[in-house]
């Protein structure tokens, strides 16, 4: 499948959507000098080509009673680093799931509500996937930045 290039209008709609995804067509179409129906297509084509996605972001910084746990996992062989990741993505909890270059092969991020609560979770959630080597698990205390608008444009 090719992916298309987006353009400076393109690139510029999906600034405004980060920034607030609320703003109405309208706006942007004032705010770049052109139709709201450019706006209105535009969208509509770069969600068909699943280039964005409109969602609704939870606020970590107000969930009092729960934090961040990134859990790097090793796995035996190489070959297994693909099944691994997809059995892990197959759990609900888990938000994020990707394969990493470094000391680990693989990435998980969830939210739990304390240091039991994530021992629990990895021995009866994770470390029964086959393939899986060991884990190695670390929790966020104090974030200094977190931009809910973290997945960019860089093409």
């Amino acid at each position: 499948m090719t992916r298309r290039k987006l353009d400076e209008v393109d690139k510029a709609i999906v600034e405004y959507l980060a920034r607030d995804a609320r703003v109405s067509n309208g706006q942007i179409a004032g705010a770049l000098g052109v139709t709201e129906g450019t706006v209105r297509a535009r969208v509509k084509r770069m969600e068909e080509e699943k280039l964005i996605r409109i969602t609704a972001v939870t606020n970590i910084d107000r969930f009092r009673d729960a934090t961040l746990a990134y859990i790097w996992i090793e796995v035996e062989r190489s070959d297994q680093t693909r099944s691994v990741a997809q059995a892990l993505a197959q759990i609900e909890e888990l938000g994020f799931v990707g394969v990493m270059l470094g000391r680990s092969d693989i990435l998980a991020i969830t939210m739990v509500r304390n240091t039991e609560h994530l021992a629990e979770f990895v021995h009866q959630r994770i470390n029964i996937i086959p393939g899986v080597r060991r884990t190695d698990s670390t929790l966020g205390v104090n974030f200094v930045k977190h931009d809910y608008r973290m997945a960019r444009i860089v093409a």
